[in-house]
């Protein structure tokens, strides 16, 4: 099976093309486009939008070779919430399967205060109780006649989703789920370790910094900040009046918390590129510097208002594209009271494939996403359709979309033509029955007739 995923982000987009079989998940395809219609993790043009998604996959499909089979698509927490809910159900048998956690997940779903607008991305457990048993990792097969479970529900927008699906499906493709982009980014990155003694994950991407934390079976915080290494750019833009094209080269070139030279560069000045502006290095690394730390200093302040921070006893997981800064693991650890913090890829052991697409922090949510659609998900958590994951399920095959309407609207013609020719054959039938029962009317209506003359003319 071939698993298709794709991060759209306010930059860029990503598609990463991941081959299941026997012997684990291999990557075969990679491609990148320029994100367009796309603002603050938002769909503004759902047809801009759709063509970059269908560059990015059109690249993949090239380098790979193949079809996908199934399509998994992030979303990005600008517009996400969660909520908590807990859901309690009883144990007639007194055996616990999948039927059963079926039913305490979904009543957690149902018993949940969801606004109004609001759409269920992912029903996540993350503690399971039998009878007076707490913290159960695995309720499957067990023995008791309660079974409660207590959901970390994450929720966005509908405008949102159908706008992204939108774009989708524009592109000749059929989401088969939708996932929250810190989620994938944390199935990437985090490792087991990190995993059991509770952490935080924050991907710092080109317009917003998306944030989870994960602690006991999953996900039990989510938020976002819209600030991005856009922001950087914007800045320096501003700041040395140079063009964003430019200003863009200066962040790249200088991607360095700590200068140590000073030398004098010279750039483009805004609205007259032929004129030169004098610019020293020093300055360009004090603008980079003040919009980090600041952005660093918020996240700081959303973490010290959380009490889930708390159980993140493996500290702080950086990723993201705006991870690049060298320096910046050192100068957030000062801000993050002293936690651990260490600036993080995609895992290499859950995937084979291209080094260098591993390598690069910007991929981790792309290959999250493969992971997510090859069985690395939450156990019995509920997914974008409603449909309860886990380990052993049975895995169904997509097509593309234009394909499906082509056949769906061939089967409708045919039943059409078939529909219009039975009917003219009623009618033809109808018809030679009518004619028939004339005659017969005539015939009748001729042989009374002449009985009645002769009869007149005996008298």
């Amino acid at each position: 099976m071939n698993i298709l995923g794709i991060d759209l982000g306010s930059v860029q987009t990503c598609a990463i093309l991941a081959q299941k079989n026997e012997e684990g998940l291999k990557i075969i395809g990679f491609g990148k486009s320029k994100s367009n219609g796309i603002k603050k993790g938002a769909i503004t043009n759902i047809e801009l939008a759709s063509k970059s998604i269908e560059e990015a996959v059109s690249n993949a499909q090239m380098m790979s070779g193949v079809h996908y089979d199934k399509v998994i698509v992030s979303i990005s927490g600008a517009y996400a919430k969660s909520v908590d809910s807990i859901g309690v159900v009883n144990i007639p048998n007194h055996e616990i399967g999948i039927k059963e956690i079926h039913r305490a997940v979904s009543t957690a779903k149902h018993t949940a205060n969801i606004p109004s607008g609001y759409e269920i991305i992912h029903v996540l457990p993350y503690n399971f109780k039998v009878n007076d048993l707490e913290h159960v990792e695995d309720p499957l097969g067990m023995s008791g006649n309660r079974l409660e479970v207590s959901t970390h529900i994450i929720i966005s927008q509908e405008v949102h989703i159908k706008n992204l699906k939108k774009a989708v499906e524009l592109a000749d493709l059929r989401v088969d789920n939708i996932v929250l982009s810190g989620y994938a980014s944390s199935i990437a990155c985090f490792d087991e370790s990190e995993k059991e003694l509770g952490a935080i994950l924050i991907d710092m991407g080109g317009a917003v910094c998306d944030m989870v934390i994960h602690a006991g079976n999953s996900i039990r915080y989510n938020e976002c900040l819209q600030i991005g290494s856009v922001n950087i750019t914007n800045d320096l833009s501003i700041a040395l009046h140079t063009p964003p094209k430019e200003a863009e080269k200066l962040k790249l070139n200088y991607a360095s918390l700590v200068q140590n030279e000073n030398s004098i560069i010279q750039i483009p000045y805004m609205g007259d590129e032929k004129r030169k502006n004098e610019v020293s290095v020093e300055v360009i690394s004090n603008v980079i510097y003040a919009r980090i730390e600041e952005t660093i200093i918020i996240l700081a302040k959303m973490l010290s208002d959380n009490t889930c921070a708390n159980q993140a006893g493996a500290g702080i997981v950086l990723t993201g594209g705006m991870t690049k800064f060298t320096g910046l693991d050192k100068l957030a650890s000062a801000y993050f009271d002293n936690k651990a913090v260490r600036i993080a890829t995609a895992k290499k052991d859950t995937m084979d494939g291209f080094k260098e697409i591993f390598d690069d922090a910007e991929n981790s949510c792309a290959i999250g996403l493969c992971l997510y659609g090859g069985g690395y998900f939450t156990p019995y958590e509920l997914d974008s359709n409603e449909k309860l994951r886990y380990k052993g399920e049975p895995e169904f095959i997509n097509k593309q979309i234009k394909q499906n309407l082509t056949i769906e609207d061939n089967e409708e013609e045919d039943k059409n033509l078939e529909d219009f020719y039975q009917s003219q054959n009623d009618f033809d039938n109808e018809k030679e029955e009518l004619i028939k029962v004339e005659v017969k009317k005539e015939k009748k209506s001729g042989f009374l007739h002449n009985f009645w003359n002769k009869l007149i003319n005996q008298f």
